[in-house]
């Protein structure tokens, strides 16, 4: 493949940063070699002497001496070595995609990091964009900026649908040709997992089909993949990147669902150009992701190692699977006749239709306030979050279950006030 295709011309511009090289290579350096070249401050000067961490299962670790020094020191922008090796064999646990030589690894702080920066590395301003619809909102505030023409493809309970793929494109084709102005869409983005906000999993056909279809068109397919973990089915679904023959995925994973957000570890995995163009943009912002968060990162992956981790995230899902359950139970209750929604296959949110109610911005924003609750418009999730939407996102990962509960009560109610001012409305009109 082209990769120089994907990169716009502003990223195409990026050049190793020397000082950030030759960290690198102080990383790699054989042993006595002498090096007054890095800008680093010397680890005596730092303040601690050592970091204990005790995990809810009963066992410890601590960062003491070098290991210490190293988690408080710069480091390669691609990544804590350690860390970075055991993300490779990690993804090649969890995927085993075809021509891993050909792919690298990069850590990111967290994976909205890596996906603002891929996108940032292939998209110009005002050009044309695919995306799932509704799709992820942080993935809108990064395009934002770029004025593009988002390209939105309907889902169903399987996914992405590959027949409006297909007409999606076609349809954005003609116009190309009747103007030259315009250009094909370069990128796919895609949540494919118990995506946000729907909670859907694409079906392995229809991963295969969309594969398919973004070979034919030459399109790179960005996975945005943090629930891969937290599928509610017995089996999970290969990836794309596990899928990619061709090189055309860059795959975002995340441990901020499984783990804990706060540390920031999140990976990029994809052809080495791409991934490579991605670290030379990091060189030139924050220099590399915490070190620290790296390194108690890489300690609980080597205390634990993978089965130990894979028994967590069963776990997690487990947990996260109790409260779906509680929370449709409310909803069963509560909101049956009212609104429509489907069973999430995975992560932390439901996704609801409000019937006889064309709009909900302001029922939820301003009405919704007064009762003192807060669920998410529909808005922020579609590819035009000015037009009007009668959908809600509902979170159910946090509050606790009789809060959930609540919740739906109040939102029914809400809803039924909602109703009668529209038809007092409809009859002072009339």
């Amino acid at each position: 493949m082209d990769y120089s295709y994907f990169i716009n011309t502003h990223s195409s511009r990026r050049r190793p940063a020397i000082t950030r090289e030759l960290t690198k290579k102080h990383y790699n350096a054989p042993k006595g070699a002498i090096s007054l070249a890095e800008g680093m401050p010397n680890e005596m000067t730092f303040p601690f002497e050592n970091i204990n961490v005790n995990l809810k299962d009963g066992s410890t670790f601590s960062i003491s001496g070098p290991e210490l020094g190293a988690s408080l020191q710069y480091i390669p922008t691609q990544g804590y070595p350690q860390l970075l090796q055991k993300l490779k064999e990690w993804t090649l646990f969890s995927h085993n995609p075809p021509n891993w030589d050909k792919r690298e690894v990069l850590v990111t702080s967290g994976s909205q990091d890596g996906i603002s920066r891929s996108i940032e590395m292939c998209i110009s301003e005002g050009d044309a964009m695919l995306v799932q619809e509704p799709f992820y909102a942080g993935t809108e505030a990064v395009l934002k900026s770029f004025k593009p023409k988002l390209l939105a493809i309907e889902q169903d309970e399987y996914g992405m649908i590959p027949e409006v793929f297909v007409r999606v494109l076609e349809n954005w084709k003609v116009k190309c040709d009747e103007n030259n102005a315009l250009r094909m869409p370069k990128l796919l983005y895609i949540n494919p997992t118990a995506s946000n906000p729907t909670g859907t999993t694409m079906s392995l056909e229809r991963r295969k089909e969309i594969y398919s279809i973004c070979c034919k068109y030459n399109i790179l397919i960005l996975e945005d993949d943090p629930y891969y973990f937290l599928n509610f089915s017995d089996k999970l679904t290969p990836s794309f990147l596990a899928l990619d023959t061709e090189g055309r995925v860059l795959r975002f994973d995340s441990f901020s669902k499984v783990l804990c957000p706060g540390l920031r570890i999140g990976w990029l995995t994809g052809p080495k150009q791409l991934v490579q163009n991605v670290e030379l943009h990091i060189q030139s912002s924050y220099l590399h992701s915490s070190t620290l968060s790296q390194v108690i990162t890489y300690n609980l992956l080597n205390n634990w190692g993978f089965e130990k981790l894979l028994d967590h995230m069963s776990s997690v899902r487990e947990y996260y699977k109790g409260r779906r359950d509680l929370t449709l139970a409310a909803m069963d209750e509560h909101l049956t006749g009212l609104c429509e929604w489907t069973v999430p296959d995975g992560g932390m949110f439901v996704w609801i239709k409000v019937k006889g109610i064309s709009d909900v911005y302001d029922m939820l924003m301003t009405r919704g306030e007064k009762k003192l609750i807060t669920f998410v418009p529909g808005h922020c999730f579609m590819s035009d979050p000015a037009a009007a939407c009668n959908f809600i996102r509902a979170s159910y990962s946090k509050a606790a279950p009789q809060q959930i509960e609540q919740a739906m009560k109040l939102l029914a109610e809400l809803i039924r006030e909602e109703k009668d001012l529209i038809n007092k409305k409809l009859e002072n009109f009339t």
